[in-house]
């Protein structure tokens, strides 16, 4: 006899659909099953009319609590954003590390993971700082998915991206990439022409433009000339270097163009979209509505069709909510001034029915939302036992209703932070029910899984190409 069998569901994995029972025994897939030839189970879940998706891998998510308390868990906590992702159908959830204090040496990352250890809802990753490379070979040890760097380097504000974390300067950059190549760890990199930027800004302050309109603009002036100008620095030093470098936040029409360059000539890049690109800061209404509540970055809408289109064809290799917490307080400032706004926008509760909704409207299939969201980053990042519905992978499955909708509401929202620039709107595609390792950590719209029911995810490098 097995624990569980999930049947009468229809399985989407990012190969195709099939109408089969899911066996389930001390937290793996038992089996695959025709209807009618399961084994006897414990617990029997009827999936009819439903679909059965692998859970979400979000690889990248601000947490916001750090080992050390008095940094910025007023935002958000560890126990705060997995409850999140176990309402949003998301079953490991990889941590940033802009905290207090950041994870940049093996003995903060250790004590950081202990935390994780105590509070974690669901499964759970921590990507820390490649800042100091001498590091990099113990903290390469430890099972992590991948070192961060942010390039960007604040104006006006000392968060989110603090001291500890970042690295704009060429040389350095180089050096770190050689050190996680050499333990063929991949690499994160937040990409961020600073020299332009502190060019560009300063045309705007001159003018007296400071509100969030303007710190939009300035972003993406020039069309996205900070991103592209940082990408294009960074694919040049990959190539020389050799590391698998993970690129954030791809946002332009430029940005894709020289990474179908790249991978065409067999580069070791691959790159994620973030769920504000496509749903969010790609609406200039939305911007003039919201202000810095919309901010992350404004990606002007002619890059939409452009990011889409990249999307579908695997150009872009994953999405990741990017999810980034800030009070109310923090982003009201951005009327007056947005550079003292906190940048960020929260999403991890939600992203994958943004998706799911898209494909409802034929912009894309659930087919390569699973691979986008699920598979792709497993794989790419050797999350162990993760993203796949096959024997022997973890039993992290969502039941998902693909045609029921819902309004984003702000009294169902399970942050700290209470607030969701996204309120109002309806999306079609709502998860009835969270699996991890076989247990029901989600259902009915309760989160079932306590602090500490998460497990760290170790990943196994180099990664599956």
């Amino acid at each position: 006899m097995i624990d569980t069998v999930i049947k009468n569901g229809t399985i989407i994995t990012a190969e195709g659909r099939q109408q089969a029972s899911i066996g389930i025994k001390d937290g793996l897939i038992d089996g695959l099953f025709e209807t009618g030839s399961e084994p006897d189970a414990k617990e029997t879940i009827d999936a009819t009319g439903l679909a059965i998706l692998p859970g979400g891998i979000d690889m990248h998510c601000h947490h916001r609590q750090g080992s050390e308390t008095g940094g910025f868990e007023y935002k958000e906590t560890i126990e705060s954003a997995t409850n999140q992702c176990a309402a949003g159908g998301i079953t490991t959830s990889v941590a940033m590390p802009n905290v207090t204090p950041p994870p940049n040496s093996l003995k903060i990352y250790e004590d950081l993971l202990k935390v994780y250890e105590k509070c974690a809802v669901v499964d759970y990753n921590v990507n820390p700082a490649g800042t100091v490379t001498e590091e990099i070979p113990g903290l390469s040890k430890t099972g992590l998915a991948a070192f961060k760097i942010f390039m960007v380097v604040d104006t006006g504000r000392d968060y989110p991206h603090m001291p500890g974390i970042g690295i704009h300067d060429h040389g350095k950059l180089m050096e770190a990439m050689e050190a996680c190549a050499a333990v063929d760890v991949p690499l994160m990199v937040h990409p961020h022409d600073q020299a332009l930027m502190d060019h560009i800004e300063k045309q705007f302050w001159d003018k007296g433009e400071r509100d969030a309109l303007a710190y939009a603009k300035a972003y993406s002036a020039h069309d996205g000339v900070i991103w592209d100008s940082a990408i294009n620095t960074l694919l040049r030093i990959q190539k020389a270097t050799g590391v698998h470098l993970h690129l954030l936040h791809i946002q332009t029409a430029g940005s894709v163009e020289l990474l179908r360059r790249a991978k065409a000539e067999g580069q070791r890049v691959t790159c994620e979209v973030n769920p504000w690109a496509l749903f969010l800061g790609n609406d200039w209404s939305a911007i003039e509505r919201l202000g810095s509540y919309a901010l992350s970055y404004y990606v002007p809408e002619k890059n939409t069709p452009v990011l889409w289109e990249a999307f579908n064809d695997g150009t872009i290799d994953i999405m990741a909510s990017d999810h980034a917490p800030h009070t109310r307080e923090e982003k009201e400032v951005g009327w007056e001034d947005g550079w003292k706004a906190h940048t960020g926008t929260p999403s991890t509760q939600h992203y994958m029915s943004f998706l799911l909704d898209a494909a409802a409207q034929g912009k894309t299939t659930v087919e390569r939302i699973v691979e986008a969201t699920s598979t792709g980053p497993a794989d790419l990042f050797g999350m162990q036992g993760k993203g796949h519905i096959a024997p022997g992978y973890h039993a992290d499955l969502v039941l998902w209703d693909l045609d029921k909708e819902f309004e984003v509401r702000e009294e169902d929202l399970l942050g700290i932070i209470g607030w969701s620039p996204y309120e109002g709107r309806t999306y079609k595609g709502v998860p009835v029910r969270t699996l991890i390792r076989g247990n029901t950590v989600y259902a009915d719209g309760k989160v079932l899984a306590k602090p500490g029911d998460g497990r760290y995810v170790p990943a196994k490098h180099p990664a599956a190409a």
